[in-house]
């Protein structure tokens, strides 16, 4: 059994991150998006990957390497542009063979990895199986409709009018039996070869097309609220660890992580956090499920569940909260200067100006 990863992708959701950096490789707790699922995979008994890539391809792979480091053997397969989920199973034809494998978004995120998963379908081996879990918001996402004995029905890609609150998640299983699916279909309203639309051409063939629903958390990091809900859930699996230098000054409370070279000076850390390797904090606060990566500057600020990239500078900027700080940013406090209101009011206009 092979492994398909999707790592191509413009990420506009998490523009302006990546205007210069892939979202695969947003760090969540200090670890990058990406590299969760190929461990998930690994773990999975899974040896072989192939990795659709992008515009992002050199820094993927500057990252992930040949994959040694996971244990996985990485063969990476180009994509000219963002085509749609089916179109990577088409451009991958030649390196699937005829294996079974298992297609993992990039930028998706599954606490307890996927190991039972494949597990299952290794031994029943329908044609296709796919993971759903309950949304708030279904028109988001691609949409299953199950009958009462929990067989699949049908599958609508992002419908105006869900048939369900079962959402597709980012992690498909199938038979050799898929390339015949996503060559009989043809490009969707976006111009995209849609892996709902291949599915359903195996349901409508009459193929086993089965679904697991799962119960534990799933998260699309599409967006910075879905990473830093991502960041929260990783933290508070932490397992406290001080390695660096922590002063008397200081206080750290709770799980936190303190990397190799960090140092904490006259500041109070409460976890779950983790500072990175060759970060300093001064004078600061960081508080509960905050991820600083390596070689940053905290200084007279307060910082709380925020994600902050590698060698940013934050230094006297009050209370952040909420964030995700770039690589080599730099917040400092506004320049003082005299402050006024312009105002152009219509008549029996009442206005509210705090002083």
């Amino acid at each position: 059994m092979k492994a398909l990863v999707l790592s191509g992708g413009a990420g506009t959701r998490l523009r302006p991150i990546t205007h210069t950096s892939a979202k695969q490789l947003v760090p969540v707790a200090n670890k990058a998006v990406l590299f969760y699922g190929l461990e998930s995979i690994a773990a999975a008994g899974i040896t072989d990957v192939g990795v659709i890539v992008g515009d992002t391809a050199p820094e993927i792979q500057d990252a992930v390497g040949d994959g040694s480091k996971f244990g996985l053997q990485i063969t990476y397969i180009p994509q000219e542009r963002p085509l749609g989920l089916a179109h990577a199973v088409l451009i991958a034809r030649d390196y699937l063979g005829d294996d079974d494998f298992v297609m993992y978004l990039g930028d998706n995120f599954i606490v307890g990895g996927i190991a039972g998963l494949v597990d299952e379908f290794r031994r029943g081996r329908p044609d296709a199986q796919i993971l759903l879990t309950r949304v708030q918001d279904p028109r988001a996402f691609g949409v299953a409709e199950l009958d009462d004995a929990g067989q699949v029905l049908g599958l609508e890609e992002k419908p105006e009018h869900p048939k369900s609150d079962l959402a597709l998640v980012g992690v498909y299983l199938f038979t050799p039996v898929i390339h015949d699916a996503v060559r009989a279909i043809t490009p969707s309203w976006r111009g995209e070869l849609e892996i709902t639309h291949a599915i359903q051409h195996l349901i409508d063939s009459s193929a086993d097309v089965r679904c697991t629903v799962i119960e534990g958390y799933w998260k699309d990091t599409g967006n910075v609220a879905d990473m830093l809900e991502v960041n929260r859930t990783v933290l508070e699996g932490l397992t406290r660890r001080i390695d660096g230098e922590v002063d008397e000054a200081s206080q750290t409370v709770g799980r936190v992580i303190v990397e190799e070279g960090a140092r904490v000076v006259n500041s109070r850390i409460v976890g779950p956090a983790v500072v990175g390797a060759g970060t300093v904090v001064e004078d600061s606060y960081v508080g509960p499920f905050t991820s600083i990566a390596e070689n940053c500057r905290i200084t007279d600020s307060e910082l709380e569940f925020s994600i902050v990239l590698r060698d940013a500078t934050i230094h006297g900027a009050g209370r952040i909260e909420s964030s995700l700080i770039g690589r080599h940013v730099e917040v400092t406090p506004a320049p003082s200067v005299p402050s006024a209101h312009r105002l152009v009011l219509g008549d029996h206009s009442k206005v509210q100006i705090h002083p």
